[in-house]
């Protein structure tokens, strides 16, 4: 059974979106949950649930936890028993696989760094997210936020890990690796998009060459690497595109739509576009290349996105992605050894 650390104290809804998301993870998944927070809080919370004390769910006293306004620097290094660094130490013990946090995302990815530390070869961990596409499957965009300068060898580590990723957790089986830039062309883009490019064609992934922003919708790759910035912007747009497209589609349907079989219809129609585009059903993004597991939920998680976040965490461990990446990287490095020697 997978053992996953739940930070009960990290999100806007907390504990009451973690406990729910631990609830129902260990009736649907069989995994074993730490729910790591303030007991007095926690508890009762898990108390509520019926038949909540024959899951495998054990609460861990953690005496601190860190707010959204908080300064993740400082936070990190004053608040010693903080809910997400008690989780993180569970993880770096070897008494959890992983670790799921809806807090703080600087505090959360400065503590999986310094308590869990980075996995051998990685450079700089990569925050993933997968976009909604039009053929249903996601595609993966890396790096959305953790590293906002970046070099091309981090953003060539991006690609490796994130074609991982996609292959082992997505079920993508070769994964098309794109590049972020503004046209297909190798000469167009920045600095850092030119110097990139010559690195990723030598990389052991199916690499197309660069894309384009809408290509991300349109399912062309599986995986797009880009640097945090512009990683994080994407993101954030595509979350209030995706908002303002509901409510547009939810005002256009009433109003096109009437009696009831119109309003059926309508009903229908806007929770099957609501489901595709809704983020809890993917769970969390995960930050790649740090040791044992870390997935980062939003803040605003309810309980069906903390209880996806769980799976994909005991998913993610389960198939032993960190090995695969240290080993992809190890053997990526040897050869570029060799090439220089020869």
């Amino acid at each position: 059974m997978v053992t996953i650390a739940v930070d009960a104290m990290g999100g806007d809804h907390a504990p009451r979106s973690e406990v729910l998301g631990a609830v129902e993870a260990a009736r649907s998944y069989g995994v074993r949950v730490l729910l790591v927070g303030r007991e007095d809080l926690v508890k009762p919370e898990l108390e509520q649930h019926k038949g909540s004390n024959h899951l495998p769910i054990q609460v861990v006293h953690a005496s601190e936890f860190i707010k959204m306004e908080d300064s993740a620097a400082k936070a990190v290094r004053t608040k010693k028993d903080s809910s997400i660094r008690v989780a993180s130490r569970l993880v770096r013990d070897g008494e959890a696989a992983g670790v799921v946090s809806a807090g703080n995302t600087g505090a959360v990815m400065a503590t999986a760094k310094m308590v869990q530390g980075m996995v051998p070869g990685v450079e700089r961990p990569a925050l993933a997210s997968a976009l909604p596409t039009v053929t249903g499957k996601p595609t993966v965009v890396l790096d959305v936020g953790a590293n906002v300068d970046c070099t091309a060898k981090m953003l060539a580590q991006f690609a490796v890990m994130g074609e991982i990723y996609s292959r082992s957790i997505m079920h993508a089986q070769t994964p098309r690796v794109g590049l972020l830039s503004i046209g297909e062309e190798e000469h167009k883009g920045n600095e850092l998009t030119r110097a990139a490019t010559p690195l990723m064609k030598t990389l052991p992934v199916n690499f197309v060459g660069n894309v384009e922003g809408r290509d991300i919708y349109k399912g062309v790759v599986d995986v797009v690497v880009c640097d945090g910035f512009a990683g994080n912007v994407l993101l954030k747009v595509s979350e209030g595109v995706a908002d303002v497209v509901k409510h547009m589609l939810r005002d256009s349907l009433t109003a096109t739509l009437s009696g009831k079989a119109g309003a059926w219809l309508a009903r229908n129609a806007f929770a099957d576009f609501k489901r595709r585009v809704d983020y809890s059903e993917y769970g969390g993004a995960p930050l790649l290349g740090v040791r044992g597991v870390c997935i980062i939920c939003h803040g605003s998680s309810n309980g069906n996105a903390m209880k996806n976040a769980i799976r994909v965490a005991a998913e993610f461990a389960s198939k032993n992605l960190n090995t695969k990446i240290e080993s992809e990287l190890s053997r990526l490095a040897s050869a570029q050894v060799a090439a220089r020697v020869e």
